[in-house]
């Protein structure tokens, strides 16, 4: 199975995603690439820059737009802390306006920028000095794109992604939501970048690294927030990340978005039989390697794979606590986990835990479940599983896009929409969610779905 695995040290964002995966395409897919994105927007150029971090080479994705490259604007630690102490915002970690945080006051651009191609609003051009832009008006820009509808489609789906964010992250209606950075033409660029790169790889299989998110804090327009930023923190719901002692915000919302929505899960690289690997370099100089690597290759057998399977008999736990220690482990890498009731021995009334991991994550996972829940004892086995290869498409909807599952082998075929795209439409739009669902459902049956 052609698999892309996503390793995310140093986190994630929208242009070194990009440089990694541009590194992955033969010579003619790299020159179909540069010049599908230099014909993406009026004004707007992008170049694949050899970048070295930390003696690793690699390649920057550099955007200009009307000639002028976004730079960015850091402060030495001396100076942060002199401006920390005279003025209530912190300086010290680097910010990035690649990524779209939600904004209605106007910026102060003395803060510095994080470690991709940070935008810098102190100068102007066409597309916006403090520019406003609704998620209607990206989708506008995004259906006028040269490129293959599948990618459009994708593209519109991790923004809605990113406005559901910034929606929850500050209390307002998505219909509210109004970006300065996502708006701007080169973060356009990023996500279609990362967008049309995954379309011309067609990996079978994405998956991706545990993410490191940085740590401390960053400022913005709203103020002084903490690392990983609301919105971030919102669409990594579900993913296994951390944070460390290398301050700086690395994991972008843009970034995080990318991810949530491509990545099948998140854990060790899979065993496979690595073909190339692409690295994407950040401009921030940090004490580690500041880029993203992006590793394509075979892994095992297609539809079948080794799981490890931990269960635990629990008989004094109340059903809060259980469904807390479960969210928790799903939160820690867990593929699923599941309860059932039992019945132990003097007639007690109990439920039977059971975790589904990744072979390499069954020692921690265990120590989690040891840790979370009041069970004494965990029991271990390995298990042998057929799964279907599983894939994602987008479809219209009169209530939006959603995301459509896919699963595929062994003669059978099997697709639903995804739970949390038709759960957000429905709450956007105000209709039952069964209306969503169903709507998903006939759309998804009428288009036919993209063969790899």
């Amino acid at each position: 199975m052609k698999t892309l695995y996503l390793e995310c040290n140093m986190g994630a964002a929208g242009d070194m995603l990009t440089a990694a995966l541009y590194e992955l395409l033969d010579r003619q897919q790299k020159e179909d690439f540069l010049r599908t994105m230099n014909g993406l927007l009026p004004g707007v150029t992008v170049a694949a820059v050899p970048a070295v971090t930390c003696g690793i080479a690699g390649t920057r994705m550099g955007v200009t737009v009307h000639s002028q490259e976004e730079v960015s604007h850091d402060l030495p630690l001396g100076a942060a802390l002199a401006e920390v102490h005279e003025h209530p915002h912190d300086h010290e970690h680097p910010h990035d306006h690649e990524h779209p945080h939600d904004h209605e006051h106007p910026h102060d651009h003395e803060h510095p920028h994080d470690h991709e191609h940070p935008h810098d609003h102190e100068h102007s051009h066409e597309h916006g000095h403090h520019h406003h832009a609704a998620p209607a008006d990206i989708d506008r820009i995004l259906d006028h794109l040269p490129v293959p509808e599948a990618v459009r489609e994708n593209a519109k789906a991790v923004y809605r992604r990113i406005a559901d964010a910034e929606a929850a992250a500050h209390g307002v209606p998505v219909t509210e939501v109004h970006f300065h950075e996502v708006g701007a033409l080169d973060a356009v660029a990023d996500v279609t970048g990362v967008c049309l790169a995954l379309h011309l790889l067609g990996a079978e299989r994405i998956t991706a690294s545990p993410v490191h998110v940085g740590s401390g804090q960053v400022r913005c327009a709203h103020g002084i927030m903490p690392v990983p930023a609301p919105a971030t923190a919102y669409l990594l719901r579900g993913v296994p990340c951390y944070g460390g002692e290398i301050r700086g915000e690395l994991c972008t919302p843009t970034g995080a978005a990318l991810l949530a929505h491509f990545a099948a899960f998140f854990g060790p690289q899979p065993l496979m039989t690595l073909e190339a690997t692409g690295v994407g370099v950040g401009r921030k100089e940090f004490p580690a390697a500041n880029c993203v690597r992006a590793l394509l290759g075979e892994s095992g057998q297609a539809g079948r794979e080794e799981i490890t399977e931990l269960v635990c008999h629990i008989d004094d736990s109340t059903a809060e606590a259980l469904a807390y220690a479960c969210e928790t482990l799903m939160a820690q890498g867990a593929l699923d986990v599941t309860t059932a009731p039992i019945v132990m021995k003097k007639g007690r009334a109990a439920a039977a835990l059971t975790v589904l991991c990744r072979p390499a994550d069954e020692e921690r996972l265990a120590r989690a479940v040891l840790r979370e829940t009041s069970t004494l004892g965990v029991r271990a086995r390995r298990c042998t599983r057929y799964v279907l290869t599983p894939s994602c498409r987008t479809v219209e909807t009169a209530f939006g896009p959603i995301a459509i599952k896919r699963g595929e082998g062994f003669g059978i075929c099997k697709e639903k929409p995804e739970y949390g795209d038709a759960a957000a439409a429905a709450r956007r739009c105000g209709v039952p969610f069964q209306t969503v669902w169903e709507a998903a459902v006939k759309a998804a049956a009428e288009q036919e779905a993209p063969r790899g």
